[in-house]
């Protein structure tokens, strides 16, 4: 009697080049480099085979880029970097510079990566940057990766969550003006959110999370002293909802303090009510190593919490830390394949 194969746990995550003009392709090489990467996942990158060529002659990784038109034919090897190669980037393109070919590209990546979890032939999706000057440019009106990625799995609402070192934040409003941000929350939007900041840390491991909701005027409006009425009106009465679940729920609490004690520990989980509310905290704790995880989605999708870069991007020196933590969420949320 001869023993079965054992089946690789590991799971697959589809790493989505990005703009191929930024540093995704580099800081891909950099991170396909490392062993740990693939102690922990299988990666599959889908972009550009030659476009990742040209990053290895400048990261000077050594690596091999196996063209592959479907995962069958990827090995998962540490030494070859296996790319689904859309083949859309023409050699010598430049780096830096803004293009729709790279807006296109980037589009199509994201596009090819979300079918290939659909179809069950990838676990979870990881994305290296884009620009959404470029993306627009390319005739694709979204604000960014969250709202793309929502069109394409016919995902009504979805939430960000940014995670850094000691601090967790989800987001009520994102991607659009202050004004409009204040006007569009409501109670139920805040529940909602809450609710899947929840969930998901429930899935990841902690059973009762503890979550703290920032007001929206300064001090959390004190009583009415500042703004008009905003916190009564559109914050508390999701607190209490979400209370009366038994959740361990607190606020509308002053955001400058709560962003203090959630990185003591006090709170898993910080709740903005727009995005720089929640951006610039997570982003002075840790650019480098911040992950961004969109909330809500049929599929898993982690990112870097950076941008293109396109000031140096082509030079070879684009720190590829946001990318490794990025794919460790990946693997952490991911639905786990049978042994």
């Amino acid at each position: 009697m001869t023993n079965a194969p054992a089946v690789d746990t590991r799971p697959i995550v589809a790493i989505t080049m990005g703009d191929a003009s930024g540093i995704g392709p580099e800081i891909i090489m950099k991170a396909l480099a490392r062993p740990d990467v693939y102690a922990i996942c299988r990666p599959l990158v889908v972009g550009d085979a030659r476009r990742l060529r040209e990053a290895d002659a400048l990261t000077k990784t050594g690596l091999t880029v196996a063209a592959l038109q479907e995962p069958a034919g990827a090995t998962y090897e540490i030494g070859t970097v296996d790319c689904i190669d859309l083949g859309l980037i023409p050699a010598g393109h430049p780096f830096g510079q803004l293009s729709t070919i790279s807006g296109e590209g980037a589009y199509r990546y994201i596009e090819r990566a979300t079918r290939l979890v659909e179809a069950g032939e990838a676990d979870a999706i990881c994305t290296a940057p884009l620009s959404k000057e470029a993306l627009h440019a390319a005739g694709h009106k979204y604000p960014g990766h969250t709202e793309l990625l929502a069109h394409l799995t016919g995902t009504p609402e979805v939430s960000m969550m940014l995670v850094a070192p000691k601090l967790r934040v989800i987001h009520v409003t994102t991607h659009i003006g202050l004004m409009d941000a204040i006007r569009k929350i409501e109670p139920g939007l805040v529940e909602r959110v809450i609710a899947r900041g929840h969930a998901t840390l429930v899935k990841a491991g902690i059973a009762e999370p503890r979550i703290g909701v920032c007001g929206i005027n300064p001090h959390a409006g004190e009583n009415g002293l500042f703004g008009q009425g905003e916190e009564e009106e559109k914050i508390i009465p999701a607190v209490q909802a979400c209370q009366a679940k038994g959740w361990s729920v607190t606020g509308p609490l002053p955001a400058d303090t709560l962003f203090f004690r959630a990185a003591r520990g006090d709170f898993d989980l910080v709740v903005a009510m727009y995005h720089d509310q929640g951006h610039g905290p997570v982003k002075v704790m840790g650019l480098e190593a911040g992950v961004n995880i969109t909330i809500g989605l049929p599929v898993i999708r982690t990112s870097v919490d950076h941008g293109t870069a396109f000031d140096i991007a082509g030079k070879g020196i684009a720190d590829e830390g946001s990318l490794i933590e990025a794919l460790r969420q990946a693997v952490d949320l991911a639905p786990k394949r049978s042994k």
